[in-house]
């Protein structure tokens, strides 16, 4: 039998996903549900606990319990790199995102620290270099208003960026078109792409810079950047918050059958 705390929390959580209580809205005061009879100071306090745990409320001194925002930004899997965006337009991918969902944004909601660091041994497995080789790191913290949504760290070549804006630690994108357009103009042009993605616990430095609830977890993206003839121009990590996103991806199915009796 269940804990009198996890039974409340579960009838709380089954009125918040019908939209009894919706996003934004205040749960009322614990006083109020032990006086409704709802369990003691401590029953009610856990379950306050457990549904904050479970990524459903927020909880903080002066604002009490409240319902999370629960419409994430569309995270556009392929669309957010289609060319037309920066090469012909200013449309970079955080901001393509912003425009799928119907959000607002600012140029400045993403800022960057840009350094020259030895590879870490995944990056330079990714870009084929030895061990000890030195890469640059553009660090990106992108924010939506106030809250921040996630960290992306892009790893270059020297050789590929040296004396581009991409090594220009100024906050925002890396200029109009953002970093595809800067490697286009240096004569490497993105051809195609391979992303991984998991989730994970977040560390506790993510935790705090993300500004996530208690049991929150992130999704960590891998990102390999190629030209047509296979260089890898950008290795990058992300680490998204995983509430605050829903991942679309639209592509044609392949049908490898046909084409290798195509081929025949």
């Amino acid at each position: 039998m269940a804990p009198k705390w996890r039974e409340l929390a579960d009838r709380l959580a089954e009125r918040i996903k019908n939209g009894e209580y919706a996003p934004g809205q205040q749960l009322p005061h614990i006083r109020d549900l032990v006086e409704a009879g709802e369990g003691s100071k401590s029953t009610v306090h856990a379950a306050y606990k457990a549904l904050e745990a479970e990524g459903l409320v927020t909880s903080s001194r002066g604002h009490g319990t409240v319902v999370r925002e629960r419409a994430p930004l569309k995270r556009l899997g392929i669309a957010r790199y289609d060319k037309a965006k920066w090469r012909d337009g200013d449309e970079v991918a955080f901001i393509a995102d912003r425009v799928a969902s119907g959000r607002a944004y600012r140029r400045n909601e993403q800022t960057q620290q840009v350094s020259r660091v030895e590879a870490p041994p995944l990056v330079a497995e990714a870009h084929g270099l030895p061990a000890g080789a030195e890469v640059y790191a553009r660090a990106r913290l992108v924010k939506e208003g106030a809250q921040p949504t996630h960290t992306l760290t892009s790893y270059y070549r020297p050789e590929h960026v040296e004396g581009t804006r991409l090594v220009d630690p100024a906050p925002g994108p890396a200029g109009r078109g953002g970093g595809f357009r800067v490697l286009y103009d240096a004569g490497y042009e993105i051809d195609h792409m391979k992303e991984e993605i998991f989730a994970r616990v977040p560390t506790a430095e993510e935790s705090q810079l993300l500004q996530l609830s208690p049991g929150e977890w992130v999704v960590e993206l891998h990102r390999t950047t190629y030209t047509a003839d296979g260089t890898v121009v950008e290795f990058a990590i992300g680490v998204h918050a995983a509430t605050r996103f829903a991942w679309a991806y639209e592509f044609k199915v392949p049908d490898s059958a046909k084409k290798e009796g195509q081929g025949e």
